[in-house]
């Protein structure tokens, strides 16, 4: 079973001829280090012992977190939402069908 995403399908155990494992492993590496460099930076990088990165049985690179406390979860779910919450306010008031509008409508009649 595997989403839209890949991100269920099973590790790659078994490798097969012609898949790309090692792009999607380099791949999920660097995620997994710049993610280990915040943890870091925010104090929280042994409250994720397991941080690693994987790739699944199609190729696709996957950063695996590991088992962590609810707590360190709950940390970083609340900075991933102040980040988003940071951001908001530099996004533009236009609503999101006007701003992909390039011209004035002008009427055909």
């Amino acid at each position: 079973m595997t989403d839209r995403r890949g991100v269920v399908a099973k590790r790659a155990e078994n490798l097969m001829p012609g898949v790309p494992y090692v792009r999607g492993w380099a791949q999920a590496r660097r995620s997994a280090e710049a993610l280990a460099y915040q943890l870091a930076a925010v104090s929280l990088e042994t409250d994720f012992p397991g941080l690693a990165a994987d790739v699944n049985v199609s190729g696709d690179g996957l950063v695996r977190l590991g088992i962590v406390r609810p707590e360190a979860a709950l940390i970083l779910a609340e900075l991933i939402t102040s980040g988003l919450a940071a951001e908001m306010p530099t996004q533009p008031e236009t609503p999101p069908h006007e701003a992909r509008c390039t011209r004035p409508h002008t009427s055909a009649a």
